[in-house]
């Protein structure tokens, strides 16, 4: 594991990539919105054709829907556009398109920056569940069961996502102040009137047909995304008094080596180590960030390859400081 750069040095290398160019974020917003109401009629011209062919045109436009995600995540950030007012409205309006309260998300996420990694404050930031070795060997019954459940990647990439999106984020919390309860209940509402809308246009059966499979897609590759940023082989988890943030940031967040379409449609959010140096730094500027800084590299890429691998990972090993299987407590117990 290489030394992550103290603090005033990190700093100094990702202050200039800070500021937000207006006419990159305005394009990335026309580039991005425009071509997914375009799938969407598009898919709903398909109806009539074939639903394979919906069905086909689902992957691109739930592509659109991960990269709309991508602007709503930097507008929580502040890093979207100079103005703060007009960053608000943005991530408002995208927030209501994938059904996802601003105000809340942002709360929820600063915390997320602000304890990734600390093994003693893991329940703050709306982190997926990640259990030690021997806190899973001392949990009962039940509570095992359902961690198992959890981190099952066919619960935690269809009906996970489906429950977070559509049924989680209807509802504020009771950490939520006056402010974030009501953006809760405007983003529901302005939700419920585009929903009611494309009813009335085209039907419910056809609404379904079309918006079900671009939120399944879109959603479990928007978790699988979260999922694999923090949790690999290699990945850094410390106790609060030895947790270190660049630490988390260089060794906790991965750099997801994809191509470079993938990159384009997740909005170089693989570059999720220099994002969680510096939050500020609009998605687009990730890459020439990393490119143009290699003391901000962590020790190796994660590769596709490696990164579906992390499935199997599911408990924090403190002794020997690794992500293991379950089946690393099967071979414990036979070599007892």
């Amino acid at each position: 594991m290489q030394a992550a750069p103290d603090s005033p040095r990190w700093q100094e290398l990702t202050a200039e990539y800070q500021k937000p160019d207006t006419l990159r974020s305005v394009w990335q917003l026309v580039n991005t919105v425009i071509p997914y109401v375009i799938l969407w009629y598009l898919m709903y011209r398909s109806l009539e054709v074939s639903y394979w062919l919906t069905l086909t045109l689902a992957v691109p436009a739930s592509g659109f829907l991960v990269r709309t995600f991508i602007i709503f995540h930097d507008c929580c950030h502040g890093s979207f556009l100079q103005s703060k007012r007009a960053t608000d409205i943005v991530g408002f309006l995208t927030g209501v398109l994938t059904f996802t309260p601003y105000d809340r998300w942002r709360r929820e996420h600063s915390m997320h920056h602000a304890t990734a990694g600390d093994l003693d404050r893991r329940d703050l930031g709306g982190e997926i569940w990640t259990l030690t070795v021997d806190e899973y060997r001392a949990a009962p019954l039940r509570t095992r069961i359902a961690y198992r459940l959890y981190r099952s990647p066919w619960v935690m990439l269809t009906v996970g996502p489906s429950f977070l999106f559509l049924f989680k984020h209807r509802f504020s919390d009771r950490a939520a102040r006056r402010r974030e309860r009501l953006n809760v209940y405007w983003t529901n509402l302005g939700s419920a009137a585009l929903v009611a809308l494309l009813i009335w246009l085209m039907g419910l059966r056809a609404y379904l047909m079309i918006q079900l499979p671009i939120m399944i897609f879109g959603g479990a590759v928007a978790v699988w995304l979260f999922y694999v940023q923090h949790q690999y082989e290699g990945v850094y988890w410390d106790r609060h008094d030895q947790w270190d943030y660049s630490m988390a940031a260089i060794e906790g967040s991965s750099f997801y080596e994809l191509p470079r379409i993938l990159h384009w449609f997740t909005g170089n959010i693989g570059y999720h180590h220099i994002h969680h140096l510096s939050p500020r730094i609009p998605n687009y500027f990730l890459r020439k960030c990393h490119e143009e800084n290699p003391a901000l590299a962590p020790t190796r890429p994660l590769t596709m390859r490696c990164s579906l691998k992390s499935l199997r990972l599911r408990l924090w090993d403190e002794e020997n400081r690794q992500m293991v299987g379950f089946r690393y407590l099967r071979e414990q117990h036979d070599a007892q």
